[in-house]
């Protein structure tokens, strides 16, 4: 059975207790756009909707990662959770499927095999030196991931280095498209290719085109690329599941609280193309950071710090 929001809320509907409890809590999402905040009274009536829900599907209703109506179903997932995000960034609970429940969506290994194996590879003999460029002429035997590479490269670099800079909402766009519909063997391996000079580490930072979807002229502070991700449903839903898979752990072994590292990846690869896009701070290092800065933060500092901490010193990540 599909256990996706937007099937959850189709039920919820049919059914007049649950409709009556949905519709109050869609109101209180909708209080919360505007100003002044909830009163403690209406906050009160939110969170005893919010646990009215139950046992009902919709409190436990997941989206995936990959499917069509993706921002329809997270709207859903937000709306049946919104105390969850009252003034704090720390989500916590993911709105995605498990990785491996998402059977429907996992790459055909098989398939990639005889796809490599039935190309002419000559030209990848000479690419060990440089694994990245290996890489992307892998990239180049699939019909998929050449073409969308090929779309997100010329949005990101068209208007780069002119007067009008680029369409970064649409560059983004397209690097999203990339990430969730080129299967993650061609992806994964574009993304974190390893390197061992920086003509190579060069290419692998220049992979998302940062002039146009990492920089800005200056620093923005971290805080305001938080906020503008809290008020998009992808970005707060790939923020929540990159803390989710991605929570570091000093008494763990290798660092992660969930010890799923390919988890942590797959959430880290979900941040690209949202207003918190990372990427590698230079061609010689694998570290990892937003494009942001925590000066004149004021008495904000420490929850700045903290935003930015879970990039730059994330020892799972």
């Amino acid at each position: 059975p599909r256990s996706d929001c937007i099937a959850a809320e189709e039920l919820c509907l049919l059914d007049s207790a649950c409709n009556a409890t949905y519709r109050v809590l869609e109101n209180c999402t909708l209080a919360k756009t505007r100003f002044p905040p909830l009163d403690h009274d209406s906050r009160i009536r939110c969170l005893s909707a919010e646990l009215d829900l139950g046992n009902s599907s919709l409190l436990h209703c997941k989206c995936h990662r990959r499917m069509k109506r993706q921002e329809q179903c997270l709207r859903i997932f937000w709306t049946v959770h919104s105390s969850m995000t009252d003034g704090y960034f720390n989500l916590e609970t993911s709105p995605y499927e498990n990785p491996a429940n998402e059977e429907r969506w996992k790459t055909d290994y098989n398939k990639l095999a005889a796809l490599l194996s039935g190309k002419d590879c000559s030209q990848l003999a000479g690419d060990a030196a440089n694994p990245c460029l290996k890489a992307s002429h892998v990239c180049n035997l699939s019909k998929k991931c050449v073409r969308l590479r090929t779309d997100y490269a010329s949005i990101c670099t068209k208007g780069a280095g002119s007067e009008d800079a680029c369409d970064r909402r649409k560059c983004h766009k397209g690097l999203r498209n990339f990430f969730e519909k080129v299967p993650e063997v061609f992806t994964k391996s574009i993304l974190f290719c390893p390197c061992q000079d920086e003509l190579c580490g060069e290419r692998r930072r220049k992979t998302i085109v940062p002039d146009c979807s990492f920089q800005y002229n200056t620093k923005p502070n971290c805080l305001w690329l938080l906020d503008s991700c809290l008020e998009d449903h992808i970005c707060k839903s790939r923020l929540a599941d990159f803390q989710q898979n991605c929570q570091p752990s000093d008494i763990s072994s290798d660092g992660c609280s969930q010890h799923n590292h390919a988890a942590c990846l797959q959430a880290y690869m979900g941040m690209i193309g949202t207003p918190m896009t990372p990427n590698y701070v230079s061609n010689s290092s694998v570290e990892v950071s937003l494009w942001c800065t925590c000066e004149s933060s004021g008495n904000q500092k420490e929850k700045c710090d903290q935003v930015l901490g879970m990039f730059e010193s994330n020892k799972c990540l």
